[in-house]
């Protein structure tokens, strides 16, 4: 009895064993297929610093920075002052048109905007361009100042000029055409841009010109002027070249966060030269 009880035990395990080999082994491939998909499938869409970035492709954002403006007005009055004094002796020889007759003005600004451009790719190397707009919400400086100086002519006539002058220039927005390169570390990416600037600027300048003259005996010492000439427009467009450094952050695959330096001097508005430092914030996407 004990024997055959033994022996029937001993093939009821071997039984169950079998049982269980047999249903592990039509489970194990699904078992294998779920563990080797499941982290591909919980990990879809998302971002890891582990995994490559691509900058490549069409990229668009917005941006806002702060701005400051430094004004040179110095020649802002050539053109008046010269036409004043146009066709005299004082003018050829000690050329009052050229003195600075105002200074520089360092303005602050708000700015914002948005940009559009397109990237390619080569290993760790990007090579891009971009175009952007910024609109100013403050760029406004003014200046206002008088200049006296005393010369004598080779006719010997001497000049007491005194130059009266006021000067404002306003930036409304500009834009920017520029291309970039860029070196991929990881999931930032620093680079170098140039370019060029197109601005919208108004201005107005007004000066007046007065000389007391003293000339050779006999003749009585008289005053020329005071004359005022002014000139004014708004809308006046400018162009420019842009520079600058900057840094994309991939935040997520398709979504970017951008820090800018630029710099964009402008050519001369009426005599009046202008350049802008922006340091600025934007987000972008990439597809």
């Amino acid at each position: 009895m004990i024997t055959r009880r033994c022996v029937s035990k001993r093939r009821g395990a071997k039984v169950s064993a079998a049982l269980t080999a047999a249903a592990l082994s039509l489970a194990l491939p699904q078992g294998r297929a779920l563990a080797a998909d499941w982290p591909q499938e919980s990990l879809r869409g998302s971002f890891t610093t582990e995994a490559p970035v691509r900058w490549d492709g069409i990229n668009f954002g917005g941006h806002f920075g702060l701005s400051t403006m430094d004004t040179d007005f110095g020649g802002g009055t050539g053109q008046q002052v010269a036409y004043i004094l146009r066709e005299s002796t004082l003018e050829q020889e000690a050329r009052p048109s050229s003195w600075a007759a105002l200074p520089h003005n360092i303005t602050n600004s708000r700015s914002y905007g948005a940009f559009i451009g397109y990237s390619y790719q080569m290993q760790d190397i990007v090579l891009g361009f971009d175009a952007a707009y910024n609109r100013m919400s403050s760029a406004n400086a003014d200046a206002s100042d008088t200049l006296t100086r005393g010369v004598t002519t080779s006719d010997g006539v001497g000049h007491i000029v005194t130059i009266d002058a006021r000067s404002s220039v306003k930036l409304v927005d500009y834009a920017t055409m520029r291309v970039r390169a860029g070196y991929v570390m990881g999931q930032f990416l620093p680079y170098a841009f140039v370019g060029g600037a197109v601005g919208r600027f108004n201005y107005s300048t007004r000066s007046t010109v007065t000389s007391a003259e003293t000339p050779p005996a006999p003749a009585l010492p008289y005053v020329y002027g005071p004359i005022t000439a002014t000139d004014a427009k708004d809308n006046a467009i400018v162009g420019g070249v842009a520079a600058g450094l900057g840094m994309d952050i991939a935040l997520l695959p398709n979504l970017f966060l951008r820090g800018e330096w630029e710099y964009v001097g402008f050519a001369r508005v009426n005599g009046i030269r202008t350049s802008i430092n922006t340091g600025r914030v934007g987000l972008g996407m990439r597809f």
